[in-house]
């Protein structure tokens, strides 16, 4: 029988099958950060049950940090609880820790692709929604909750049912200008938020094959914003080049060995998917959200469409904006790049490019969060940071920072903000913060110019 990528990583990690029911996955790598795990331990403490594979696990800080001054104590209560706990976990259950100054600290989803951690072929999980973003290496790879990260530390298992398999394929050529958030955010625009509910996604076709490594990482990072468990692209020489020479990854013999397994993952010519659609890159133009969900998106030039519909409607009215209007012009006052989306070299380096000799617009606050230590250093090392800092900028340090307002990076009530994260739901930056999902070079754009501008028309 003819199998598909994510069929041929599933069925290799079946431990036990209930007849027309549930699966015992087995789980290669488990990720956990200060927020989703103290719970789990907690589990784990009071019913006596050892962490069974610590080697398995890495930990990192990240959600709940701050990204100024980490070398002082940290002052919110919370942040430095959780900081406290997951150190003591860590230490006494014999786990990885990156904690905060380390020099592989990070965002989780930045971290563990970059220390090679992340390998084709693999199972992964995280106490984070956005794990998804690890199936850019042919891996499954996807979000639990608390009480499924004290399963997988007790036993290294998840009890699951299998999703369906869908398939995504983009062929054709990109115009200037577009970027692979603007990619991903295009195709949630065209098949909604609940299109993926049920699926495992697989990403096709000659657009992103031609992608970076960095580039399928945002893609499938949104996977779970169409609803879909998680995505996947297969893995090619890309692939095996970015993880060839990283930390964890199998050296000499032993990678030769890997490549020729990873190799055999693709999907098979006449494998059957549950669902498939298909668009042209031609198409496809820097995008912009206008409303309270990463669906809720329009090209940069269209208007916001007339829609007579009631949650349409309070998204508007919560984003101050009118059907039919264009963004074109807007004024913006924050601005942010990072999150586990779009915080890694080639970000910044695309943004570094436009703003070059430029200089950001005075009432612009604009935040650019590296997400890992590692990425902080290649800022620095290539001349990036002294371009941002003479264009009026502040470089941050790692972290989830103003992604999601758990830290002290927010957004005021009301205030808009063009931001290179994932999410813009109500109150996700901040209460009452309206955020605009864009790509770090319409988000860089913005910041130079104080205003939503057509970016097509500023490429030479």
């Amino acid at each position: 029988m003819k199998k598909t990528l994510f069929d041929k990583v599933w069925d290799a990690h079946v431990v036990d099958s209930i007849k027309d029911g549930p699966q015992v996955l087995y789980i290669d790598k488990h990720l956990i950060h200060e927020v989703t795990s103290p719970q789990a331990f907690q589990e784990l403490e009071e019913r006596g049950i050892p962490v069974l594979r610590p080697g398995q696990i890495i930990a990192t800080a990240d959600h709940n940090t701050p990204t100024v001054n980490q070398h002082l104590p940290v002052k919110d209560t919370l942040s430095r609880k959780q900081l406290k706990q997951l150190s003591a976990n860590c230490k006494k259950n014999g786990i990885t820790l990156y904690e905060l100054g380390h020099k592989y600290n990070g965002i989780v989803h930045v971290i563990a692709p970059e220390l090679g951690f992340t390998q084709p072929g693999m199972t992964i999980v995280c106490g984070d929604s956005h794990t998804s973003t690890h199936g850019a290496f042919g891996a499954i790879a996807f979000g639990i909750g608390t009480s499924q990260v004290a399963q997988v530390f007790a036993s290294q298992c998840l009890l699951l049912k299998k999703p369906k398999k869908m398939r995504i394929t983009v062929n054709g050529k990109l115009k200037k200008g577009v970027l692979p958030k603007d990619i991903i955010l295009y195709i949630i625009s065209q098949i909604g938020t609940n299109a993926g509910t049920g699926y495992f996604c697989e990403y096709a076709g000659e657009v992103f094959e031609d992608m970076s490594m960095e580039g399928r990482m945002t893609v499938c990072n949104m996977s779970i914003e169409m609803g879909a468990r998680g995505g996947m692209i297969a893995p090619d020489e890309t692939t095996f080049s970015y993880i060839k020479g990283r930390k964890f990854a199998p050296k000499g013999k032993d990678f030769e060995a890997k490549v020729a397994y990873w190799k055999t993952l693709s999907t098979d010519k006449d494998a059957v998917l549950d669902k498939e659609y298909s668009f042209n890159a031609s198409a496809i133009e820097p995008m912009l959200t206008y409303g309270t969900n990463p669906g809720m998106g329009i090209k940069i030039s269209e208007n916001i469409p007339i829609l007579n519909d009631r949650s349409f409607t309070k998204a508007l009215d919560y984003m101050g904006f009118e059907a039919g209007e264009s963004l074109l012009e807007k004024s913006i006052n924050y601005v942010f790049i990072g999150s586990c989306t779009n915080s890694r070299i080639e970000d910044f380096r695309i943004a570094a490019n436009f703003i070059k000799g430029k200089q950001k617009a005075e009432h612009v606050t604009a935040w650019l969060v590296p997400g890992s230590k590692q990425v902080e250093a290649q800022i620095v090392e290539e001349g990036l940071q002294d371009i941002f800092e003479a264009a009026g900028f502040q470089l941050r340090q790692p972290g989830c920072s103003a992604c999601l307002a758990m830290n002290e990076d927010k957004i005021p009530q009301g205030e808009y903000c063009v931001s290179t994260s994932n999410r813009n739901f109500e109150g996700r930056q901040g209460q009452g913060a309206r955020t605009l999902l864009a790509s770090p070079l319409v988000a860089a754009a913005t910041a130079i110019e104080g205003k939503i501008i057509d970016i097509t028309k500023h490429l030479n």
